[in-house]
C-alpha cells in the first residue's frame, strides 16, 4: 500500500487511515471485487498497531463502505456501486470540518458526567431547585391569564419586557437607561456570543480575566479572535494592564466580571472599577460587562456595576434571571447603545426570529410583582449559609491543603491547592469518590486550581462533597509517596 501516516499531524492515524482508503474506494484503488487487506496484515504493512487499523475499519464500517465478517474478511460494500447506490455520509468529517468549534473535552465529560451519574454536584454553575420561587412562578402561570401574543414579538424582546427591565435596573443596580436601549437574550450565554459575532472580525484582540469564565470559551476561538489576559487577584484586575496590552496588542474589547466574579468571587475595587471606566474612554475600548451576581451581596449593599458608573455610553451591560431565579427561564439580556442594541437585535432575529413570548410573560410579571424582593432576600441568606458550609467543610477536611478567599456573593469558591498534582486524575479519581467540580485548567492559566460551586447542593451534601474530595486528593497524595 502507497500510504504512510503523517505522525506530526494532529489528526489521529487511524482517522488519516480511515480518509486515505475511503478515498480509494472512490477512485478506484481498492477495487469492489476485492477484500482489503486482513487488520494484522495491514498493520504489519504499515507499522502501526493493529488497534489503529481496527479503529478506521470501525469508522468506515459504521459509514456504510465496508462490511466486516468471519470467514471473509473486510470488503467494500456492494451497496455503494450497486443498484441502490444508497452511501451514508462520512459524518465524521463533517462534525471536524464544522467552524464552529465543540467545548474541551474536560468540559464535555464533565457535563456527561453530571447527566449519566449521580453525583454530589460541586460544578453546575445554577441553582438548585429548591433555590427557585416555584410558588410564585406556578401563581403567575396558574391564576393570571397570558395575555401577550402567540406570534413573533419585538425583535428586541417584549416592549412591555423591556419597560420593566427598564425600571428593574434602575430600581437594583443603579442604571440608567431605556427600553429602546435593551435586547432580550437567550440567557448571558447568547448574548455574550451576539456581541462576539457582531461587532468583532476575525483576528481582532480582546482582554479577558485570567481566571474567568470566558478563558476557554470556544466561541472566541470559532471567530477567529485572540485574547490577552488581565490577571485577576484578590480585588480585581490591574487596570494598568489595560494600557500595556492597549499598545502593544491594540485591543479591540475588553471582557469583565467585576462584581462576585466567576470563578474567583472576587469584588473588583471600587477605584479599579472607576479606572478600568476611565482607560475605556482614553483609548476608546468599549467594555462588555457581564453581571450574573450583583444582586446576591451577602452584605445587602448595592453593588456598583461598570455601567452604573459609565457616563459615556462605553459599557456593553450583559446580565440574566439565570443565576438568580431559574435557568430554564433562559432569560437575559444587553444594555447598550441603541445602533448597537439594533445590529444585536437583527442577528438574533435571524438565529430565532426573537424570543419566546411565554418566557417573557413570565418573566415580566415576576419581575414586576413584590415576590421578587422576597425571593432575593431569602435566596442571599440561603446561599450565604451554603457558603459558611463550604468554608466549613474546606477547614474541616482541606485545612492546611488549599488556599481560598472567601467570596462575599456569588455562587463559586475558588481553591489553590498546595500540592502538585494530576489535574485529570484529580477529577477521575474525585468521579470515582461520587463528588464533581470543575478543574481550574478550564478557566485559567494558572497550576493546581479547582472551582466548587455551592448553589447547587444543600449543606449537608456540601460537606460531603468536600470529604469526597479530600479522600480522592488524599489517595493520589498517598499513591505518589508509595511510587
Amino acid at each position: 500500500m502507497d500510504w504512510t501516516p503523517d505522525r506530526k499531524s494532529k489528526t489521529p492515524i487511524y482517522k488519516q487511515l480511515a480518509v486515505y482508503i475511503e478515498n480509494g474506494i472512490a477512485d478506484g484503488t481498492f477495487p469492489a471485487d476485492k477484500p482489503l487487506p486482513s487488520e494484522r496484515g495491514l498493520a504489519k504493512e504499515l507499522g502501526i498497531n493493529r488497534s489503529t487499523v481496527i479503529a478506521a475499519y470501525d469508522e468506515l464500517e459504521s459509514n456504510g463502505l465496508i462490511n466486516r465478517s468471519r470467514g471473509s474478511g473486510t470488503t467494500i460494500s456492494k451497496d455503494i456501486w450497486g443498484i441502490t447506490k444508497k452511501r451514508i455520509p462520512s459524518w465524521n468529517r463533517y462534525i471536524e470540518a464544522g467552524s464552529f468549534l465543540p467545548n474541551l473535552p474536560v468540559t464535555q465529560r464533565i457535563h456527561k458526567e453530571m447527566a449519566e451519574h449521580k453525583l454530589i454536584n460541586l460544578a453546575s454553575g445554577e441553582l438548585s431547585q429548591d433555590l427557585f420561587p416555584m410558588k410564585a412562578l406556578r401563581e403567575i402561570t396558574s391564576n393570571r391569564s397570558f395575555i401577550g401574543s402567540l406570534g413573533y414579538d419585538h425583535p428586541q424582546g417584549n416592549a412591555i419586557l423591556r419597560e420593566t427591565l427598564s425600571n428593574h435596573v434602575k430600581q437594583f443596580r443603579g442604571i440608567e437607561t431605556d427600553p429602546a436601549s435593551i435586547l432580550v437574550t437567550s440567557g448571558a450565554q447568547q448574548a455574550l456570543h451576539l456581541v462576539i459575532q457582531c461587532l468583532l472580525k476575525p483576528g481582532d484582540a480582546v482582554a479577558i480575566e485570567d481566571p474567568s469564565y470566558h478563558y476557554n470559551l470556544p466561541v472566541f476561538k470559532s471567530a477567529g479572535i485572540k485574547t490577552y489576559f488581565l490577571k485577576v487577584d484578590k480585588d480585581g484586575i490591574d487596570p494598568e494592564e489595560i494600557t500595556a496590552l492597549y499598545k502593544k496588542h491594540r485591543i479591540k474589547m475588553i471582557f469583565s466580571s467585576p462584581i462576585f466574579q466567576n470563578p474567583t468571587g472576587t469584588l473588583m475595587d471600587f477605584d479599579k472599577r472607576k479606572r478600568v471606566l476611565e482607560l475605556s474612554s482614553e483609548y476608546g475600548i468599549p467594555i462588555v460587562e457581564d453581571d450574573p451576581y450583583s444582586l446576591t451581596s451577602y452584605s445587602g449593599e448595592q453593588m456598583k456595576t461598570l455601567k452604573s458608573l459609565d457616563r459615556n455610553g462605553n459599557v456593553l451591560y450583559i446580565s440574566s434571571l439565570t443565576k438568580i431565579v431559574a435557568s430554564g427561564l433562559r432569560i437575559g439580556w444587553i444594555i447598550g447603545p441603541r445602533a448597537v442594541i439594533e445590529r444585536l437585535s437583527d442577528a438574533k432575529q435571524q438565529v430565532d426570529f426573537g424570543h419566546a413570548s411565554y418566557s417573557q410573560w413570565v418573566a415580566n410579571d415576576f419581575l414586576d410583582s413584590r415576590d421578587f424582593t422576597a425571593h432575593i432576600k431569602n435566596l442571599v441568606k440561603k446561599l450565604e449559609s451554603r457558603r459558611d458550609q463550604i468554608v466549613v467543610s474546606l477547614q474541616s477536611f482541606l485545612k492546611g491543603e488549599v488556599d481560598y478567599t472567601i467570596p462575599n456573593g456569588g455562587i463559586h469558591i475558588w481553591c489553590k491547592i498546595k500540592k502538585e498534582l494530576n489535574e485529570t486524575q484529580l477529577l477521575e479519581d474525585s468521579i470515582k469518590q461520587g463528588v464533581i467540580f470543575v478543574p481550574g485548567s478550564t478557566m485559567g492559566s494558572g497550576k493546581g486550581f479547582v472551582r466548587f460551586t455551592y448553589s447547587r447542593e444543600n449543606e449537608e451534601n456540601i460537606h460531603k462533597g468536600i470529604k469526597r474530595f479530600a479522600d480522592a486528593l488524599n489517595e493520589i497524595s498517598k499513591f505518589k509517596k508509595d511510587s
